[in-house]
Parts: structure tokens; sequence; C-alpha cells
């Protein structure tokens, strides 16, 4: 099959109507390539809160409260593109208000509808000390027809452990839905991503958001490019890069994810990884030795 990993630019919309549409335009270049899965980045709905009018032109706080408060807009454009698409897509993530709680939440939507959702785990600092967003609901691994999949959000991907968690679970393909203003926290999104398609002998799939959007403070000026990473391994691209945009170009990044190899990869690759990740407990067992070196005297 064919996944697709959108390097995404936000818009002000006038109307529910030029959202649908350039949702539409965005899901039928994917689908017209082949992609059955489609991966938006994080943030992508804060562009949502331009619905709410141009009270919310500068508002960090009340843009975040209005692409809250539209998230029933985004779940029937894209539940509706899923379904006359008969794809499977990541929505871009946002922030959902549960109870007075603010939270970074993804929606995973099938032909058949919404599937579930996925929250962020970790909180960077900006989310965290200025914003008050917090963790919200656990991991989850997604069994459908076309492969078992987790999600990591952006600063998610940076802990191994968290990605270990969905390999053991049995996760095969790793959506990563990111938004990061500097080149520095795209580049450890990007580097994270990769050390998990390798330690966890899977796909990682990133899509960041770029672009400037000076009217909605929480997303002023994103920068990156999707791509789609696997385990540089035997049958496997040798730098682990399946498919790649140019930097801050709008587009999609597609290729094709044979699940089959991830599974001869996991069982007889020219490293394995994945098996032998519980072997690290043995080897520390012991602690850490510090080994002092004293400089001699000149």
């Amino acid at each position: 099959m064919k996944i697709a990993a959108a390097a995404y630019p936000l818009d002000w919309f006038e109307d529910e109507g030029a959202y649908a549409a350039k949702i539409e335009s965005w899901v039928a270049g994917a689908v017209g390539q082949g992609a059955e899965i489609l991966v938006f980045p994080e943030y992508g709905a804060m562009e949502l809160a331009s619905l709410a009018g141009p009270a919310v032109k500068g508002d960090e706080m009340g843009s975040l409260r209005a692409a809250s408060d539209m998230r029933p807009v985004a779940d029937r454009v894209l539940s509706d593109a899923a379904r006359r698409h008969g794809v499977h897509i990541l929505g871009g993530s946002g922030p959902c208000y549960a109870g007075d709680r603010l939270v970074n939440r993804a929606t995973f939507y099938g032909p058949e509808g919404i599937l579930g959702h996925q929250d962020k785990q970790m909180m960077t600092r900006y989310e965290a000390e200025e914003i008050d967003m917090q963790g919200g609901d656990p991991l989850r691994l997604f069994d459908t027809p076309i492969g078992r999949i987790g999600i990591t959000i952006c600063y998610d991907s940076e802990f191994p452990l968290l990605s270990r968690a969905l390999a053991e679970a049995g996760a095969e393909i790793i959506l990563v839905p990111s938004c990061t203003e500097a080149m520095a926290g795209f580049t450890r999104v990007r580097v994270g991503a990769m050390a998990r398609a390798l330690e966890n002998q899977c796909v990682a799939v990133h899509a960041p958001l770029i672009g400037p959007c000076d009217w909605c403070p929480p997303v002023e000026t994103n920068t990156g490019r999707a791509a789609l990473y696997g385990p540089p391994d035997r049958g496997w691209p040798a730098e682990g890069i399946l498919a790649e945009t140019a930097h801050d170009t709008p587009g999609w990044a597609v290729a094709e994810v044979d699940l089959s190899l991830i599974r001869r990869t996991r069982a007889d690759g020219g490293v394995l990884n994945l098996r032998d990740w519980p072997r690290q407990a043995g080897r520390l067992e012991s602690g850490v030795e510090t080994v002092t070196l004293v400089r001699s005297p000149a």
C-alpha cells in the first residue's frame, strides 16, 4: 500500500465551505498518487479557528478555544473524505478541551467513520508552561485491515519508550505529525522518528506543519519537510528514507510500504533491534562503571 505524509500550510477561511474545499483538494491529491493512509500534521487543526471570525486574530488562548470548538467541522469534512475515497486519514491534531483540561488531540478517520483519537503524551515547554496543556488519554494501537498503526505526536517521538510500547503491542507503522518553529525542533523530531523506525524495525511517517501563520500566535512560524522512514536494513533504502519532500514546500511525501517486508525484517533482518531490545536490561544489571582519568603533571 502507499502512505502519504503532508507538509501542510495553514490558511484563513471565511466559511466552512472554503475549509472543506482545501481538505478535498489535499485528499484528492494524495489519493491520486495511490495513497491509502494520509497523515496531516500536528496543530493542522488550528486553521479551524479562523471560522470563529476576526476576533481570534492575535489571540493566543482565544484561537485555541475556537479551534477546539470547531472540531465537529473537521470531523464532518474528514469523515466524509475518508468515506468517499475509501482511505484512512489522520486529521491534523489540535487543541481539545476535555472539561477544563486542555489536550492536544489527533482524530483518526476510516471509510466507516471515526476510528478513535490519539492524545499527545509529552508536553513541550510552550505547551506546559504557557498554555497549560496536559497529557491526555493513553497510547492506542489501531488494528486496521491495512495494518497495525500507532501515533506519536511530535515531541512524543523523541521518547523511545512510547514507540517501544506501541511496537510491543504490535504496531508496524507509527504516524508522527509534528509542528516545529525552528530547524532545531524539526531536526529533533526527524531524528526521533528515524530512530524509532530503526529501534522498532517499522515505518515512521513524519508530517510537519510548514509556513507562516501570522494571525495565530500558537503556530506563527513553522518549518519542516514531510518524509517516510524505515529501518536501514536489507530491502530498505540504505539511508532509511523512503520518500521526502523539499524543505518548507507544501505537498505530499508518498511511498509504498510493504508490511510483509516489515515482518521479514523483524524476523530475519541484518540486525534484530526489536528482538534484542530486552537484552539491554541484562547488560545494565551491574550498573555503569565510572573511569576517572587524572591528567599527568605537565
